[in-house]
């Protein structure tokens, strides 16, 4: 009798041990590194994605990652980049934490014609992974800022990469790339500016990226509509999470964003980006935004971007944590 007590007890620690797991240990982690803590600001694009097995991969580094020190960054195995202006491939950053306002952010500290995102590269020893013709250029980049330049890794439209168990596929955006002569030496500099030029890299792009777990997420970059968001973001790739362009003007605008979300990709749910505008007021959203249109007319789940927030997503596309 005792030994079946015994045998009883044991079963029951089991269980319990069990039990008490962590419950989201096959999600995926997505961490916005913003302009201003807890808030989604007029330039935020950073994106953290952390996979189940650990892989990190940072998304259009911008002007508001503090450079490869930033405390937010850890340890970074991937770095992607949709297109190459300014705001995604950081001219800029801040000198500090929540310098200026989250309307208008100081960015104070030049750091081209390096950029922010090789900088990054080069500090984390991350790969870099790009499309069109940007890896040739950023190869030189890589390597005059002191990294490798094997840490470039081209993924042209319906090739693939892997980053630890991460799996990664460009796709057609529909913008430009041009590259700002601030990017550029002096001399190659000033003849571009001087005839009101920038120098060409390739198409810009966007990217579907597998995760361990199954989730699929469409990150489109800058782009306006365009038929491969249904053929080939949909239909193919089968993305459940997006994260999309909401800023008008230069992409597609909030209601194009809607049409493209609930009409064309069709995922479970979706993460603004991009919005060009301070969209948030002590973590809520402010009325009347651009953003709040936006969630509005989507008929899935929108979720705000705040700064250094995580939230998980489930394999299906489904916001479990943070949201």
């Amino acid at each position: 009798m005792l030994r079946i007590k015994f045998f009883l007890t044991i079963a029951a620690m089991a269980g319990l041990t069990l039990f008490v797991q962590p419950v989201h240990a096959d999600n995926v982690k997505i961490t916005p590194l913003g302009s201003h803590d807890g808030e989604f600001c007029v330039l935020d694009r950073a994106l953290i994605f952390e996979d189940p097995d650990g892989t990190r991969i940072l998304y259009d580094a911008g002007r508001t990652v503090r450079g490869p020190n930033d405390p937010r960054l850890g340890k970074i195995d991937g770095v992607l980049l949709s297109h190459v202006h300014g705001d995604h491939l950081g001219d800029l950053i801040q000198p500090a934490a929540n310098a200026g306002s989250c309307a208008k952010p100081q960015f104070s500290v030049k750091v081209a014609p390096t950029s922010n995102s090789v900088n990054i590269v080069v500090g984390t020893k991350a790969k870099f992974l790009l499309g069109g013709e940007m890896p040739a250029f950023f190869a030189k980049k890589v390597a005059s800022a002191g990294g490798d330049p094997k840490q470039v890794q081209l993924v042209r439209f319906g090739g693939m990469q892997k980053v630890g168990g991460v799996s990664i596929a460009s796709v057609p955006a529909v913008h430009s790339n041009g590259l700002n002569a601030a990017f550029l030496e002096a001399e190659h500099a000033k003849t571009l500016a001087d005839s009101g030029l920038t120098a060409f890299v390739g198409p810009p792009g966007g990217y579907v990226v597998k995760f361990t777990n199954g989730l699929v997420a469409y990150l489109s970059g800058d782009t306006g509509v365009t038929a491969e968001q249904e053929l080939v973001v949909n239909r193919h790739y089968k993305a459940n999470l997006a994260v999309i362009n909401i800023g008008g003007t230069f992409t597609t605008g909030p209601e194009e964003a809607a049409y493209v979300i609930n009409d064309m990709v069709k995922p479970k749910s979706v993460i603004a980006s991009h919005a060009n505008e301070e969209a948030t007021k002590n973590g809520k959203l402010i009325p009347g935004t651009k953003t709040e249109l936006f969630k509005e007319a989507v008929k899935v789940p929108v979720h705000i971007p705040l700064s250094g927030k995580t939230m998980e997503f489930n394999g299906n596309g489904v916001c479990v944590s943070g949201c």
